[in-house]
Order: structure tokens, then C-alpha cells, then sequence
């Protein structure tokens, strides 16, 4: 399951911004995950717990959104969302298109517990290879 190596990479880009800020625990942690990215959220919620147990985020609530596959198409130019089977443009239907999204793993936010007052840190910056 490699959900749990994801997680505890995860938790290491966590744990990084939880010191910069000097925080005593982390509340809340938002990814975002596309369904091209080979992680099934199920999975990860799953390992979730197990990889921040003893860590700052330990007792974190882990909220994930998917997102929407997109494709630019080489034909005609049009950005389209598309299914994970189909990468079909949906402008024109041609299927020369190129994935622009859908692929990623993203750390969307983390809520920082700093002397019992929660600050969030938004940043898109972060993406996390798996």
C-alpha cells in the first residue's frame, strides 16, 4: 500500500510548515487528489492514522477533494474536463488532448495550532510526489 509512504511524505511537508510557524500541532489538513494521480482516497484516509501517529498532526482531521480531470486539446486549443477512460476533447472530440489536470496531489492547506489559537497556512506550492 503505497497510501502510507504518500502519507508519511505528507506529514514530513507538514511537520516542516508546523515548525516554520512554530506550532504545537497541526488541526486540520486539506489535499487535493485527481483521479489520475494513482492514490485512491479510501486508502489514504485509511493510512492516514497510522502515519501521523506521534507526529504534530496526530490529532489532525485529513479532509480530501477530488479533482476534475482537464485536458487542453491540440486541435482546436480548447481546455475541457474529460473521464479518467476518455481523454477526448469536449469541445471538438478529438483525442489529441494533453492532461492538464486530474494528475496531482496537492497539499491544499494546514491549520496550525499555535498556544490553543488555530491559524491557517494556504499555500499551493506544495506538491507532493508519489
Amino acid at each position: 500500500m503505497h497510501e502510507l509512504a504518500v502519507c508519511q511524505g505528507m506529514l514530513d511537508q507538514v511537520t516542516r510548515i508546523a515548525t516554520e510557524h512554530n506550532a504545537s500541532g497541526v488541526s486540520h489538513i486539506r489535499l487535493r487528489i485527481g483521479p489520475l494521480s494513482g492514490l485512491e482516497p479510501g486508502l489514504l484516509q485509511q493510512a492516514f492514522p497510522l502515519a501521523c501517529a506521534g507526529t504534530v498532526a496526530e490529532a489532525a482531521e485529513l479532509a480530501i477533494e477530488t479533482a476534475a480531470i482537464r485536458v487542453r486539446c491540440e486541435t482546436c486549443g480548447e481546455e475541457t474536463e474529460a473521464a479518467p477512460n476518455r481523454l477526448l476533447c469536449g469541445s471538438c472530440g478529438d483525442w489529441h488532448t494533453r492532461v492538464i489536470g486530474g494528475d496531482e496531489l496537492l497539499l491544499m492547506s494546514v491549520e496550525l495550532i499555535q498556544n490553543e489559537i488555530e491559524n491557517e497556512v494556504q499555500d499551493t506550492s506544495y506538491k507532493i510526489q508519489g
